[in-house]
């Protein structure tokens, strides 16, 4: 393999998936701004921010298929150039619908995760996956650019203007992963789609890689895109403060996804999930009791690190088990994290909107951890012990 090809591939990939991932998380530090310019209610505005969250976790699943099949090169160009549309979409939009509309359309950005992780796991060995892995995944700080700069863009120049400019770089960001990003090598013929498929109905280990990964990455897009919302409510802070520390929290989850991938080559995957699948729920309960700044700042800090340690292990373990069907089960484990995203900004608007506190939300995120580690401890954990009985053989 050469070394010097391989590094500018996760170089590009990193980039793509940082700059796709920008455009996919765009509405959520626009959503203030929006909501109070359109008046819109906290409940449809909860929805707007989540809406780019469906299709971009639903279409991972067929942008999987297709990375196995035509390869990341051509497919991540693709996705970019589609991107455009939507982003250009929105900025003609001027009622909820056409933002509801446009943003459900922007969430193709969203599904490059899946095309990314098969794409750079093939051009390195098995014993690297994790840290490759997560160096790729530091792709979401793409969500901490967009809460730190679309802000103070919106308010100098107004919001069209946030589009405009996402567009005119992803359109560079295309351009420049075509020719420079080169195309991996695949590890088996191209199968029908029927056939890849058929991994999903045989193989539960895929099935429970994506329960895991609904909680880890699902609870860090849904706090990064819903926090922004949660400050401003709860604390009255402004707007730009408000995506000031919401990076901090995207780039605390982002930095300690490829240090989970570390961990897991280094310590074995099932241990480091077994650790984050114990110290979220602590923390989401302690969040439930509306703890004073400090408090709450201390403990989101801490989920994002153990959303993100958890997230690089999940994806030391999707190449090291499905090496030749990497793009098929990335997509299904990547639309589930995708939809974990989805369900709790639309649970806590709900909630703030109903009963007037977000208390609800932790406790139903405490619970749902609480099941990953019943599940991890006893299917991956004995799963874990037969394989290495089975190697020593």
């Amino acid at each position: 393999m050469n070394t010097r090809k391989a590094s500018l591939a996760l170089l590009m990939a990193t980039l793509a998936f940082t700059v796709s991932f920008a455009a996919w998380s765009l509405l959520s530090p626009l959503a203030p701004q929006l909501q109070q310019q359109y008046h819109i209610s906290d409940l449809n505005i909860s929805i707007l921010i989540a809406i780019p969250v469906i299709l971009g976790s639903l279409a991972r699943i067929p942008m999987g298929l297709l990375t196995d099949r035509f390869g990341g090169r051509k497919v991540m160009t693709a996705l970019l150039l589609f991107a455009i549309i939507p982003l250009l979409g929105m900025t003609t939009a001027t009622s909820l619908t056409g933002f509801l509309f446009w943003g459900f359309l922007l969430g193709m950005a969203g599904s490059s995760f899946a095309v990314g992780v098969p794409f750079v796991s093939r051009w390195f060995s098995a014993e690297r996956q994790g840290l490759i892995v997560g160096i790729f995944g530091m792709g979401n700080i793409g969500t901490a650019i967009s809460a730190r700069f679309a802000p103070q863009i919106a308010q100098a120049n107004g919001w069209q203007m946030v589009f405009l400019l996402c567009a005119a770089l992803v359109l560079v960001m295309a351009i420049a992963f075509y020719f420079l990003a080169g195309d991996e090598t695949r590890v088996a013929a191209p199968k029908s789609f029927g056939q890849q498929l058929a991994i999903l109905k045989r193989e539960k280990l895929a099935w429970v890689f994506s329960l895991f990964y609904f909680v880890t990455f699902g609870g860090f897009v849904s706090f990064s895109l819903y926090l922004p919302k949660l400050l401003v409510d709860q604390f009255g802070l402004d707007k730009l403060d408000a995506g000031n520390r919401v990076a901090i929290f995207v780039i605390m989850a982002t930095l300690a996804r490829p240090f989970g991938g570390w961990l897991s080559d280094r310590l074995g995957a099932v241990n480091v999930l077994l650790g984050a699948f114990i110290g979220i729920p602590l923390l989401a309960l302690i969040l439930s009791f509306s703890p004073n700044m400090i408090v709450l700042t201390a403990c989101f800090l801490l989920m994002a690190m153990l959303f993100g340690v958890g997230s690089g292990a999940v994806f030391k373990l999707v190449p090291q088990h499905f090496q030749k069907e990497a793009g098929t089960v990335t997509g299904l484990v990547g639309a589930a994290g995708g939809l974990g995203g989805f369900f709790p900004p639309i649970v806590m608007g709900f909630c703030k909107s109903t009963i007037g506190s977000y208390a609800p939300g932790y406790v139903l995120l405490s619970a749902a951890t609480l099941g990953c580690l019943l599940v991890a401890w006893t299917v991956l954990v004995p799963h874990h012990h037969r394989q290495t009985a089975h190697a020593h053989e």
